[in-house]
């Protein structure tokens, strides 16, 4: 199981990902945009 500081870690990388100008193809900022949704949902429910 990963720490709080590494889910968040990745999740800032994958924030900074997609304001990138690099990241151009929708297809690849479509899945990242639902894999940071989905580790903003796990953050979410460990704090509940």
């Amino acid at each position: 199981m990963r720490s709080e500081e590494e889910i968040r870690e990745q999740y800032e990388f994958l924030v900074e990902e997609l304001d990138s100008e690099d990241m151009n193809h929708e297809g690849v900022r479509q899945m990242f945009t639902y894999y940071r949704r989905a580790l903003g949902w796990v953050l979410e429910e460990e704090h509940m």
